[in-house]
């Protein structure tokens, strides 16, 4: 076992003001000692093993369970929106400064009357713009969007003026977030620096929204928490120390979201990704198929409640668990389960029941980045779904991948009480060995970062997951400018 460190106290000042323990990076270096473990996949989930594909009529009757349960719920629809867009042009970054013109700059330059921020892109231009010029005011002067959180960006054009990603959110979030008084309550997560601008395009927006859907917004913001920064190492997993000796903390990346969620106190939560929007053509099918899930989870969270409000269960009872954790929730029991005693598989089977749970939407693989669904083996032998990302399989399972046939889309409803009402802390459900190492540079050096569990990855491990397909149409993600020009966002 390597040495413990020896912090300086300046060092432990500084976790200190963070929230962070020197035992906490201590666990941190050791995982850069170590590495993470990959995932012990067994076999990918497809449909009819591990991923229910519902019928027309099953989607609209879920539906409406949600619609008529959802007036007795507080729901909550939950936005990370923190990054900025700077990867949306960087192919924009590159023209304007080193002169690199690529076919995505010469598309969007072609077709620029076609994007949403046009108008106000030509209102901020100066005379006689030449190309340059114009990509400068896209990513820089003018609209600033290189700048610019995603949820800021003008996405969709329509007739009484462009909408931005965030109020696409606040569109939908009408459509299916809403509680029975009335209220759409909805929780961006967004970095300190773009706040302002957050609540300065609610505070403009809201009242229009408020009367053309007949609801009241509520708008919560958070911002990730600095006890979920991680520790940065050198080449030798060394703490990495800045010029003023002082050790780097970086974000912890999207799995640090998990406290912000874990805050939020709420029935239901749904999670969806900024630039996952459509436009309002396109929301029926959306809106359709999220009030499904809930209605799927609603009926599965009603059967858990039930099993664990008993006292007691006989061995009948114990059998119809065994079958309903089997058939409902996507759980394979261990081996060894038959041969337990009934006490013992009633311990197992309340566990597996007493855990939040999650219904997440998976799309047809087509090409677009995801992670995919695969059946994982858990420690005490059991068989559980989670969603994993390449960077999590071992290389000699690598071709588990190409039988993947669909993807997470960052599409969940979340339940998170118990079935005596009270919040599950969701720190507890993690699975901590499925972090993310990758090399990076600061000031011309090498150093090692370290990613917390992902939010829908291994943060959410411990859950009950099930897999539902869901049309492709639901997924319309823009993590280049150029995804604007597709007909979905047009």
């Amino acid at each position: 076992m390597a040495p413990k460190l020896h912090f300086q106290p300046q060092d432990t000042a500084f976790m200190q003001q963070k929230g962070i323990t020197p035992d906490v990076v201590e666990r941190q270096i050791d995982y850069f000692r170590t590495g993470f473990p990959f995932l012990p996949i067994v076999t990918a989930a497809v449909v009819g093993d591990g991923i229910t594909r519902l019928t027309p009529e099953e989607t609209d009757r879920l539906a409406e369970v949600y619609d008529r349960e959802a007036r007795r719920l507080a729901v909550v629809k939950f936005v990370p929106a923190s990054g900025a867009a700077s990867r949306m042009f960087k192919e924009m970054y590159e023209f304007v400064n080193d002169g690199k013109e690529s076919d995505a700059v010469r598309t969007a330059l072609n077709e620029l009357k076609k994007f949403a921020f046009y108008d106000e892109l030509m209102s901020l231009l100066p005379a006689e713009a030449d190309e340059r010029t114009i990509v400068q005011y896209i990513i820089e002067k003018g609209l600033r969007y290189g700048k610019s959180p995603k949820a800021l960006i003008l996405f969709h054009r329509y007739p009484a003026g462009s909408r931005t990603a965030l109020e696409e959110h606040l569109c939908e979030g009408a459509l299916y977030a809403t509680s029975g008084d009335g209220t759409a309550h909805i929780h961006f997560t967004l970095s300190p620096e773009h706040e302002a601008g957050f609540r300065a395009l609610v505070d403009r927006v809201r009242g229009e929204y408020e009367r053309q859907f007949g609801v009241t917004y509520r708008i919560d913001y958070s911002q990730q928490k600095p006890k979920t920064d991680t520790i940065a190492v050198d080449l030798n997993n060394e703490p990495f120390r800045e010029k003023d000796g002082s050790i780097l903390f970086r974000p912890g990346g999207h799995g640090a979201l998990l406290e912000n969620l874990n805050d939020i106190d709420a029935d239901l939560i749904f999670i969806k990704t900024i630039d996952n929007v459509c436009p309002d053509r396109m929301k029926p099918t959306t809106t359709l198929y999220k009030k499904a899930l809930a209605g799927l989870l609603l009926e599965r969270q009603t059967a858990i409640f039930h099993y664990l409000a008993r006292a007691e269960w006989d061995e009948a009872t114990t059998e119809d668990v065994a079958h309903f954790a089997q058939e409902r929730l996507s759980w394979a029991p261990a081996p060894d389960f038959p041969t337990l005693s009934t006490a013992e598989r009633e311990r197992i089977l309340r566990s597996v029941l007493d855990r939040p749970i999650r219904v997440c939407g998976m799309v047809k693989n087509e090409g677009e980045p995801g992670g995919g669904p695969f059946w994982v083996q858990n420690s005490d032998g059991s068989l559980s779904l989670q969603i994993a990302e390449s960077s999590q399989i071992a290389p000699e399972q690598k071709g588990l991948m190409q039988e993947a046939t669909h993807f997470n889309p960052v599409d969940l409803v979340c339940g998170v009480r118990n079935y005596k009402g009270e919040k599950y802390d969701l720190t507890r459900y993690v699975d901590p060995q499925t972090g993310f190492i990758s090399t990076k540079s600061k000031d011309g050096r090498e150093l090692k970062a370290q990613e917390l569990p992902g939010l829908w990855n291994g943060a959410m491990a411990r859950w009950n997951t099930i897999f539902v397909e869901v049309p492709i149409e639901t997924f319309n993600p823009v993590k280049t400018v150029n995804d604007l020009l597709r007909p979905q966002h047009q």
